[in-house]
């Protein structure tokens, strides 16, 4: 395996690891970036571009991470609350009228990063071009009933949180989500992410699609966990919580579609680097080459901290989430009890663990079956630890 980048003295089991999702675990392509107090200590890729190609991937590639990129939209509001811009006591309605309607004047922003709202699915599903068009998402969760009463329970947004927090981040600044990060946090910083692919970085994107998981009994150095039939069902039945709220979009779009990408998606298709994952959860808890952190004490405290825990309504496993951030535990494993960040659907993963200083960023291209525990991100992330 020809793996390119740079190792810290140190963090060699992270790069054993990473060639063994390889030889081991089905990786077609793929990067890994850590941080540790604001210092670069593992940049490697490897692999091909296109999960269903030849070239191989370059410095500078980039790939959709799904639901990684929540973890920095959430950045947003939580920066905003920083600023005095945001109340997240607030009732949602402060900033966007419309929403209070069927039963929703009471949610508060605090509810909406926490998923908490209550709108994780559509009476109607969304198709592609209305999901991607600024108007009708926003319009479709504001009319929405809850299917619980806000702020009582959680269930994941899995892709209404894109209408969620855009629309709010709209409201309260004038400016879309996308907008927001590139002026205020990825040019600044000078990461590699995006929520809305610009045309002149176009060239830089690979093809993402499913890959098949190493046969039961493969020697991966994972323990393999057969999902709870309650899990299984829940995927299974078209009339579930769960499939609806993955289903909020349908027929699914086609992700490596140019429309797509230039889309704003907050919840499902954000852009990046590995390097730019990791630089973003660096900067949330520390400098960064000469730039300030991004969160003061006290809004990391807001990101960092259980708002919600226990049964999810819709992922149908306990998950813990706190203001935008699902923190560590059984359902995704980060570094350790302080750990937040946010996994990708598939394989994609970035996350802070403000006791050890140490950010993490992991980009594939071969999605496998699974939600927030995918074997080849984990096996970095135990990688990492052992390093410490």
């Amino acid at each position: 395996m020809d793996v390119r980048g740079t190792v810290a003295p140190g963090f060699e089991p992270v790069a054993e690891a990473f060639v063994r999702n390889f030889e081991q675990r089905g990786e077609r392509g793929a990067a890994v970036a850590v941080y540790r107090d604001g210092r670069k200590v593992v940049d490697l890729w490897a692999g091909t571009r296109d999960v269903d190609g030849t070239e191989p991937w370059a410095v500078d590639t980039v790939q959709i991470v799904r639901s990684a990129g929540k973890g920095i939209a959430a950045a947003v509001p939580l920066l905003l609350h920083q600023r005095g811009q945001v109340d997240l006591d607030a009732p949602v309605s402060t900033y966007w009228p419309e929403f209070k309607a069927n039963g929703k004047e009471r949610v508060l922003v605090r509810d909406l990063l926490a998923h908490r709202a209550g709108v994780p699915a559509l009476d109607r599903p969304l198709t592609p071009a209305e999901a991607a068009d600024g108007v009708c998402g926003p319009a479709a969760v504001a009319a929405q009933r809850p299917q619980w009463e806000p702020g009582t329970d959680h269930g994941y947004h899995a892709q209404t949180y894109s209408w969620l927090i855009g629309e709010l981040v709209r409201r309260a600044t004038g400016r879309t989500i996308g907008r927001w990060i590139a002026e205020e946090i990825a040019r600044p910083l000078g990461l590699d992410f995006w929520f809305g692919l610009p045309a002149e970085e176009a060239h830089r994107i690979g093809r993402i699609g499913p890959v098949e998981p190493p046969a039961p009994g493969a020697a991966t150095g994972a323990l393999r966990v057969r999902p709870k039939r309650s899990v299984v069902d829940a995927y299974r039945d078209p009339e579930s919580l769960t499939r609806r709220a993955f289903g909020a979009i349908d027929p699914l779009p086609d992700e490596n579609d140019a429309a797509y990408r230039t889309a704003e998606l907050p919840a499902s298709n954000g852009i990046a680097t590995a390097r730019g994952l990791a630089h973003c959860y660096a900067a949330m808890i520390g400098p960064v080459d000469g730039h300030r952190r991004l969160f003061a004490p006290a809004t990391l405290t807001l990101a960092r901290t259980e708002e919600s825990a226990g049964p999810d309504r819709v992922l149908v496993v306990s998950t813990r989430f706190g203001l935008g951030y699902m923190l560590h535990g059984p359902a995704a494993p980060l570094l350790g009890p302080g750990s937040f960040g946010h996994p990708g659907r598939g394989g994609s993963l970035g996350f802070a663990d403000p006791e050890s200083g140490i950010a993490f960023g992991y980009v594939t291209n071969g999605l496998q079956k699974g939600v927030t525990a995918d074997p080849r991100a984990q096996a970095l992330v135990r990688a990492v630890r052992s390093a410490l």
